[in-house]
Protein backbone atom coordinates (compact mmCIF):
# COMPACT_ATOMS: atom_id res chain seq x y z
CA UNK A 1 0.00 0.00 0.00
CA UNK A 2 2.90 2.37 0.66
CA UNK A 3 4.03 2.04 -2.96
CA UNK A 4 0.56 2.99 -4.20
CA UNK A 5 0.50 5.94 -1.79
CA UNK A 6 3.92 7.06 -3.04
CA UNK A 7 2.87 6.87 -6.70
CA UNK A 8 -0.40 8.73 -6.12
CA UNK A 9 1.28 11.37 -3.95
CA UNK A 10 4.01 11.91 -6.55
CA UNK A 11 1.55 12.22 -9.43
CA UNK A 12 -0.71 14.60 -7.51
CA UNK A 13 2.28 16.69 -6.46
CA UNK A 14 3.49 16.94 -10.05
CA UNK A 15 0.06 18.04 -11.26
CA UNK A 16 -0.13 20.58 -8.46
CA UNK A 17 3.38 21.94 -9.19
CA UNK A 18 2.48 22.50 -12.84
CA UNK A 19 -0.63 24.51 -11.91
CA UNK A 20 1.24 26.46 -9.25
CA UNK A 21 4.10 27.16 -11.63
CA UNK A 22 1.64 28.53 -14.20
CA UNK A 23 0.23 30.90 -11.60
CA UNK A 24 3.68 32.01 -10.41
CA UNK A 25 4.89 32.59 -13.97
CA UNK A 26 1.78 34.66 -14.68
CA UNK A 27 2.38 36.75 -11.57
CA UNK A 28 6.04 37.21 -12.57
CA UNK A 29 5.01 38.24 -16.10
CA UNK A 30 7.17 35.56 -17.69
CA UNK A 31 7.43 35.30 -21.46
CA UNK A 32 4.86 32.67 -22.39
CA UNK A 33 6.30 32.37 -25.89
CA UNK A 34 9.23 30.40 -24.44
CA UNK A 35 8.92 26.60 -24.69
CA UNK A 36 8.69 25.83 -20.95
CA UNK A 37 5.85 28.26 -20.15
CA UNK A 38 4.10 27.12 -23.35
CA UNK A 39 4.26 23.50 -22.19
CA UNK A 40 2.91 24.49 -18.77
CA UNK A 41 0.02 26.37 -20.41
CA UNK A 42 -0.85 23.40 -22.63
CA UNK A 43 -0.78 21.02 -19.66
CA UNK A 44 -3.01 23.21 -17.51
CA UNK A 45 -5.47 24.52 -20.11
CA UNK A 46 -7.95 21.61 -19.77
CA UNK A 47 -8.88 22.86 -16.28
CA UNK A 48 -8.16 26.58 -16.56
CA UNK A 49 -10.00 27.35 -19.81
CA UNK A 50 -13.39 26.09 -18.51
CA UNK A 51 -12.81 27.99 -15.28
CA UNK A 52 -12.12 31.18 -17.25
CA UNK A 53 -15.60 30.99 -18.76
CA UNK A 54 -17.02 31.26 -15.24
CA UNK A 55 -14.34 33.32 -13.47
CA UNK A 56 -13.25 36.52 -15.20
CA UNK A 57 -9.88 38.03 -14.32
CA UNK A 58 -9.77 40.69 -11.62
CA UNK A 59 -7.47 43.43 -12.88
CA UNK A 60 -4.22 41.61 -13.65
CA UNK A 61 -5.00 38.54 -11.53
CA UNK A 62 -6.08 35.42 -13.37
CA UNK A 63 -8.74 34.16 -10.99
CA UNK A 64 -9.13 30.92 -12.95
CA UNK A 65 -5.49 30.02 -12.26
CA UNK A 66 -5.84 30.89 -8.58
CA UNK A 67 -8.97 28.76 -8.24
CA UNK A 68 -7.33 25.92 -10.17
CA UNK A 69 -4.36 25.92 -7.77
CA UNK A 70 -6.73 25.89 -4.80
CA UNK A 71 -8.86 23.08 -6.27
CA UNK A 72 -5.87 20.90 -7.07
CA UNK A 73 -4.43 21.48 -3.57
CA UNK A 74 -7.76 20.59 -1.96
CA UNK A 75 -8.03 17.48 -4.13
CA UNK A 76 -4.48 16.44 -3.24
CA UNK A 77 -5.16 16.79 0.50
CA UNK A 78 -8.43 14.85 0.20
CA UNK A 79 -7.08 11.99 -1.90
CA UNK A 80 -4.02 11.52 0.31
CA UNK A 81 -6.15 11.57 3.47
CA UNK A 82 -8.47 8.96 1.98
CA UNK A 83 -5.52 6.78 0.94
CA UNK A 84 -4.16 6.92 4.49
CA UNK A 85 -7.55 5.72 5.68
CA UNK A 86 -8.11 8.85 7.75
CA UNK A 87 -11.24 9.94 5.92
CA UNK A 88 -11.87 13.48 4.82
CA UNK A 89 -10.76 16.14 7.30
CA UNK A 90 -13.31 18.68 8.50
CA UNK A 91 -13.66 21.78 6.35
CA UNK A 92 -11.35 24.09 8.31
CA UNK A 93 -8.62 21.47 8.66
CA UNK A 94 -8.92 20.63 4.97
CA UNK A 95 -8.53 24.31 4.07
CA UNK A 96 -5.60 24.74 6.49
CA UNK A 97 -3.80 21.72 5.03
CA UNK A 98 -4.40 22.94 1.47
CA UNK A 99 -3.01 26.40 2.33
CA UNK A 100 0.05 24.74 3.88
CA UNK A 101 0.53 22.68 0.72
CA UNK A 102 0.34 25.82 -1.41
CA UNK A 103 2.74 27.84 0.77
CA UNK A 104 5.28 25.03 1.17
CA UNK A 105 5.18 24.18 -2.52
CA UNK A 106 5.62 27.81 -3.50
CA UNK A 107 8.65 28.08 -1.24
CA UNK A 108 10.15 24.87 -2.63
CA UNK A 109 9.58 26.03 -6.21
CA UNK A 110 11.37 29.29 -5.47
CA UNK A 111 14.17 27.51 -3.61
CA UNK A 112 14.96 25.16 -6.49
CA UNK A 113 14.41 27.85 -9.12
CA UNK A 114 16.86 30.17 -7.34
CA UNK A 115 19.46 27.41 -6.98
CA UNK A 116 19.15 26.51 -10.66
CA UNK A 117 19.17 30.18 -11.66
CA UNK A 118 22.35 30.80 -9.65
CA UNK A 119 24.07 27.73 -11.09
CA UNK A 120 23.13 28.66 -14.64
CA UNK A 121 24.39 32.20 -14.12
CA UNK A 122 27.71 30.85 -12.82
CA UNK A 123 28.25 28.31 -15.57
CA UNK A 124 26.33 29.94 -18.43
CA UNK A 125 28.65 30.95 -21.23
CA UNK A 126 27.04 34.27 -22.10
CA UNK A 127 24.10 32.80 -24.04
CA UNK A 128 20.56 33.10 -22.80
CA UNK A 129 18.40 30.02 -23.10
CA UNK A 130 14.62 29.85 -22.67
CA UNK A 131 15.22 28.17 -19.30
CA UNK A 132 17.37 31.10 -18.15
CA UNK A 133 14.86 33.71 -19.26
CA UNK A 134 12.01 31.84 -17.55
CA UNK A 135 14.03 31.43 -14.36
CA UNK A 136 15.06 35.07 -14.51
CA UNK A 137 11.44 36.21 -14.74
CA UNK A 138 10.51 33.95 -11.83
CA UNK A 139 13.50 34.62 -9.54
CA UNK A 140 14.39 38.27 -10.06
CA UNK A 141 11.40 39.69 -8.14
CA UNK A 142 12.40 37.55 -5.15
CA UNK A 143 16.13 38.25 -5.43
CA UNK A 144 15.82 42.01 -5.99
CA UNK A 145 15.23 42.94 -2.31
CA UNK A 146 18.20 40.79 -1.24
CA UNK A 147 20.39 42.40 -3.90
CA UNK A 148 19.47 45.86 -2.66
CA UNK A 149 20.23 45.00 0.96
CA UNK A 150 23.40 42.99 0.36
CA UNK A 151 26.01 44.31 -2.04
CA UNK A 152 27.95 41.90 -4.21
CA UNK A 153 31.33 40.73 -2.93
CA UNK A 154 34.13 40.97 -5.51
CA UNK A 155 31.55 40.88 -8.29
CA UNK A 156 29.80 37.81 -6.86
CA UNK A 157 26.10 38.29 -6.17
CA UNK A 158 25.24 36.52 -2.92
CA UNK A 159 21.52 37.32 -3.03
CA UNK A 160 20.59 33.76 -4.15
CA UNK A 161 22.39 32.35 -1.10
CA UNK A 162 20.57 34.66 1.30
CA UNK A 163 17.23 34.11 -0.42
CA UNK A 164 17.67 30.33 -0.09
CA UNK A 165 18.59 30.70 3.59
CA UNK A 166 15.47 32.81 4.18
CA UNK A 167 13.27 30.32 2.31
CA UNK A 168 14.68 27.41 4.34
CA UNK A 169 14.09 29.34 7.58
CA UNK A 170 10.43 29.88 6.65
CA UNK A 171 10.09 26.20 5.73
CA UNK A 172 11.49 25.23 9.13
CA UNK A 173 8.95 27.49 10.81
CA UNK A 174 6.18 25.87 8.77
CA UNK A 175 7.20 22.36 9.87
CA UNK A 176 5.77 23.08 13.29
CA UNK A 177 2.37 23.77 11.72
Amino acid sequence: MSAVYFIVETLLSLVFFVFLLRLLLQLARANFRDPIPQAIVKLTNPLILPLRRVLPPVRKLDTASIVAVALVALAEVAVLALLRGAGLPDALEWLRLAVLVIVRSTLWIYFYAIVLYALLSLFGAGGVSPVQSTLSALCEPVLRPFSRLLPSVAGLDLSPLWACIAIQAVLILLRTQ
